[in-house]
């Protein structure tokens, strides 16, 4: 795939050196701009569908990446499918809703990709154009809060999941400081947020039991509401049940599966508590699903029974498969994202590499965190005592 790149374009990619060159970085965000959309959507990958969060993933890659008018384009598609209610579908599928649910973690990304645009181009224009959409979408989001602090998964759900919840705590640091850019208050969403950041914390149990997914163990890190000593004691808690070294990291730990966007992700959590040097390694553990394209597969499956079908099916000396048999987008951007935060040690870097790291996001909420009497999530539906919550 050809890059279409000044010198001085490819001088200001990031790069992780003997591991991912700015070359690298620069085809991977090609290869996600090749499965957009004419209309400016991305999906998972070609003939896929679309979602919100890995959406704007892809367009803070392609940013980072060098790909910007295809990064802009990503964003200027997506108030096109949001609500009056200010959330978006679930699934979306040739510009159509096919899932119409509306999912708290997908409509809350959108302040995380206006953020990071901000940092990256610092075009208040651009921000100001956008950010009557993220501020709709987040009031939706934070009246469905439950009781304990989580953010129930839809309107139509009685349960909060615990990686979105974690996701949509970023989501609201970088909400508020959108808000506070544009002089714009949201005292509502700091509320919601020392709620949600307390209830991540101390209130994991009261979520919808997904521990077997990878995401559910580190996601409390990388959004940022576990910090410092618990951090680093809940990474330690299941390092052994989802790392292989020399692969990856698990997406289950039930099956015998990495996946490239899981790895990075955890990278992204180690990178956040200053622990570069195993953030390196994952980094450089799942460079094998990268392919000459610049794209990624999104995982690999491996062990005796992987390694039989693969030879069954002519590779010599396979130790496994990938599967599912594509390479996605968010896989790819995730890998980005990694470089820029990981890179920013050796000044290789964009001003947007400490996007998941928060050090540019608004304060913690924890000082505004309420006493929450720890109710069962069955106790009540709605936080009590907030302004403009539904009954």
């Amino acid at each position: 795939m050809p890059l279409d790149l000044t010198a001085g374009e490819l001088a200001r990619i990031p790069f992780v050196e003997g591991v991912v060159s700015a070359e690298d970085v620069a085809l991977t965000a090609a290869s996600i701009a090749s499965m957009q959309e004419p209309c400016g959507a991305v999906p998972w990958t070609v003939g896929e569908h679309v979602d919100i969060w890995n959406h704007v993933e892809a367009a803070m890659a392609m940013l980072v990446g060098g790909q910007v008018e295809a990064a802009e384009r990503a964003y200027a598609w997506i108030p096109t499918l949001q609500r009056a209610d200010g959330s978006w579908p679930m699934k979306i599928v040739d510009g159509r809703p096919e899932d119409e649910r509306g999912d708290v973690n997908m409509s809350a990304y959108f302040a995380v990709g206006l953020w990071h645009h901000w940092l990256v181009r610092r075009d208040i224009d651009f921000v100001r154009r956008y950010w009557p959409s993220v501020r709709a979408g987040l009031d939706w989001v934070v009246s469905q809060q439950l009781a304990f602090g989580g953010i129930r998964w839809t309107p139509t759900e009685s349960f909060a999941l615990l990686t979105g919840s974690s996701s949509i705590y970023h989501s609201l640091r970088a909400g508020v400081a959108l808000a506070d850019l544009l002089d714009d208050p949201q005292p509502e969403w700091e509320l919601v947020g020392g709620r949600l950041g307390h209830a991540v914390r101390e209130h994991r149990d009261l979520f919808e039991d997904k521990s077997s997914y990878s995401m559910d163990w580190y996601y409390p890190v990388l959004g940022g509401a576990v910090r410092g000593r618990a951090a680093f004691e809940l990474l330690e808690s299941r390092w052994d049940d989802f790392v292989v070294p020399g692969l990856g990291i698990h997406c289950v730990d039930t099956n015998p599966w990495v996946t490239g966007a899981e790895t990075c992700e955890l990278a992204l959590a180690l990178d956040l508590l200053g622990d570069h040097r195993r953030a390196l390694a994952l980094l450089r553990d799942m460079q094998h699903l990268r392919t000459e394209s610049g794209a990624y597969w999104t995982g690999w499956v491996y062990g005796e029974e992987a390694a039989a079908q693969a030879r069954a099916a002519g590779v010599p000396d396979a130790r496994g498969v990938y599967w599912p048999d594509e390479r996605t987008t968010y896989t790819a951007a995730a890998v980005v994202l990694a470089v820029d935060a990981l890179g920013e040690v050796a000044g290789h870097s964009t001003a947007g590499s400490g996007i998941m790291r928060g050090t540019s996001l608004a304060p913690h909420f924890d000082e505004l965190a309420l006493e929450c009497g720890c109710p069962s999530p069955e106790s009540a539906d709605r936080v009590p005592g907030l302004p403009g919550r539904p009954s």
